[in-house]
């Protein structure tokens, strides 16, 4: 499955998978005015085997498939140190 990776400007650390390119019709309006401005990172074929750094490629197509999209938080301050 092909996605698209989008980094929020206002969020650090924040991400959002899109299975169409520029399709930020599938973020609910009030995620989209949290997130802000997203700018592309990367275009890729996302498999069930791919690795990701910080998902799970089954539950991100999973989203993908049934939403359109899927949004990556930044881990909890306590895994990102001090």
């Amino acid at each position: 499955m092909r996605c698209h990776v989008y980094r929020s400007r206002l969020r650090p650390d924040t991400y959002v998978y899109l299975s169409e390119k520029d399709g930020f019709d599938a973020l609910p309006e009030a995620l989209r005015l949290r997130l802000g401005a997203l700018e592309p990172v990367m275009e890729l074929e996302l498999t069930p085997e791919r690795r990701l750094a910080r998902a799970d490629a089954v539950m991100v197509i999973e989203a993908l498939r049934t939403r359109g999209c899927y949004l990556q938080l930044p881990p909890p301050m306590e895994a990102r140190g001090p």
